[in-house]
């Protein structure tokens, strides 16, 4: 089945183009199927690049998604159009009294801040707890994935001396597991970011289980089974080009930033980049979306009963 978002969304055009199946409106109503309810709480700066990344991926699934996008309430990102915002988005208000199958925090570029001064993290930590009563499974990502690990589990996270920038290989610590079902032993995956968590610490909290981990750059997936929820330090959702333009961005506003590590062939920023981890992030996000489908209630309503 097709991922069912707006007609007009930007990501739509994109998405058919790549041969993503989209489903219109007027399908989705013709089949007689409960499409499952997945939220996106955007935190990214660039959101309509995010929600392409995001919807590429949970439209790759066999089974009918309905894309709900959320955003603070409290806090206007800049870097995206008033009016897409208000096309598109729903705050998270506005949604709460909702039940949902699944629901994805992003990453936010505020991970070198204490949790506590990040501007919106009252809001967002009302969001934590509400998802343990209106959501059936949860998948944080990058920064949401390190807020959320400290709001529930207090798993701290610590300051990198150099950015953890490039693709860098993990290893499958759990193949049974049916989050990893099809993965490799070892493979590829898109990291950027200027903090890490400790595999010390993770062990430490039994309710957690550490699932991929990378001998560089820490530990990368976590599961806490009980709540169903799912969360990813490195950024599997990325496209090809992300961390180029993050690249280019840093250097032309005079950073001191290393050339992102095994990303572009040689070294060489003047050559494209080839895209070596899409295939797993396709194989988790299904994986995720597939067991939510086979454990989710029937009926919304028993999400948290």
């Amino acid at each position: 089945m097709p991922i069912k978002i707006p007609d007009t969304l930007p990501a739509r055009e994109t998405l058919l183009k790549e041969g993503v199946a989209v489903m219109r409106e007027s399908d989705a109503t013709r089949q007689d199927i409960r499409p499952l309810q997945i939220g996106l709480l955007n935190l990214m700066p660039n959101k309509i690049r995010t929600e392409t990344q995001i919807a590429r991926l949970l439209g790759a699934s066999p089974l009918q998604v309905e894309l709900t996008l959320v955003r603070i309430g409290g806090h206007l990102p800049k870097n995206t159009p008033q009016e897409h915002l208000i096309s598109f988005y729903q705050t998270w208000e506005e949604v709460a009294g909702r039940k949902f199958d699944g629901f994805l925090v992003t990453g936010a570029p505020v991970e070198q801040l204490p949790f506590g001064d990040v501007t919106y993290w009252d809001e967002l930590a009302r969001i934590f707890d509400w998802t343990r009563t209106n959501v059936h499974s949860n998948l944080f990502i990058c920064w949401g994935a390190m807020a959320a690990a400290w709001h529930f589990h207090g798993l701290p996270k610590y300051q990198l001396e150099q950015k953890a920038f490039g693709i860098y290989r993990q290893r499958n610590l759990a193949p049974a597991s049916p989050y990893l079902n099809g993965f490799s032993d070892d493979f590829l995956i898109p990291v950027s970011r200027w903090t890490e968590v400790h595999a010390d610490d993770v062990r430490a909290r039994p309710e957690l289980d550490l699932l991929v981990d990378c001998p560089v750059t820490g530990p990368s997936l976590l599961e806490h089974a009980p709540s169903r929820s799912l969360f990813m330090f490195n950024h599997v959702e990325y496209d090809s080009f992300s961390l180029k333009e993050e690249y280019e961005r840093d250097v032309a506003q005079g950073s001191d930033i290393a050339i992102p590590h095994n990303y572009f062939p040689g070294d060489d920023p003047k050559r494209p980049p080839l895209n070596r981890w899409r295939s797993h992030a396709h194989l988790l996000f299904g994986n995720w979306v597939n067991q939510v489908y086979q454990s989710t209630p029937y009926d919304l309503a028993d999400i948290g009963a």
